[in-house]
């Protein structure tokens, strides 16, 4: 086999993944809970719909803002992936950070500094770290392009299983709503890649 075609084949056994965050409603707390986009933020996701890559494949989590997000997008007939769902809060689902932070500061500063710290009895760091790498590892070498909308925990968590991070990395990756991340990789092995800024052509003289 030539060289020229190695590489081809290699390409092609190359799964390249777009991770787009969710979008969120604007000027409110931080709360752990799946509210409902508002209008602002539905218009923001049309204003992104066409800077994103084709994709042969479209994946969303199963919350609320990632199937609206993905709709409002054009997307259809797309199977939400439970593996991709947003991290267990537990008793904490519905409360907002303040609020959680008035009635179990050393359950909120446990949960901040240890990744297998889960005190509000659902799901720690390090476990959904484990399940998003579970399915990263799981897509098909051939699947070609997938674009997935997702939430920013799982998008850090990806981020934390492409660079072997440590969970403890997890904090420390900071996934704004409606930004992307690039990954490539194949048999287990993934690059993180960086957006390149459009150029426009040099003016004529």
């Amino acid at each position: 086999m030539n060289r020229s075609r190695r590489l081809d084949e290699r390409a092609r056994m190359t799964v390249r993944l777009t991770l787009l965050c969710a979008a969120a409603r604007t000027g409110r707390a931080v709360r752990f809970a799946d509210d409902a986009l508002d209008e602002r933020a539905l218009h923001r996701v049309r204003a992104v719909a066409g800077t994103l890559p084709r994709a042969a494949t479209h994946c969303t989590a199963p919350s609320r803002r990632c199937t609206e997000t993905a709709r409002t997008l054009g997307w259809e007939s797309v199977t939400p992936q439970p593996a991709l769902r947003d991290l267990d809060m537990g008793s904490w689902y519905g409360r907002t950070l303040d609020e959680v932070a008035a009635t179990d500061a050393s359950g909120l500063a446990a949960w901040l500094s240890d990744p297998q710290a889960a005190p509000h009895g659902g799901e720690s760091v390090a476990q959904l770290c484990d399940r998003v790498a579970g399915w990263l590892d799981a897509l098909p070498s051939d699947v070609g392009r997938v674009l997935a909308v997702v939430e920013q925990a799982v998008a850090r968590a990806a981020v934390v299983h492409a660079l072997a991070a440590p969970h403890q990395a997890f904090w420390r990756i900071d996934v704004p709503p409606l930004s992307t991340v690039e990954l490539t990789g194949r048999s287990g092995r993934w690059n993180l890649r960086m957006a390149e800024l459009p150029v426009s052509p040099r003016p004529s003289r």
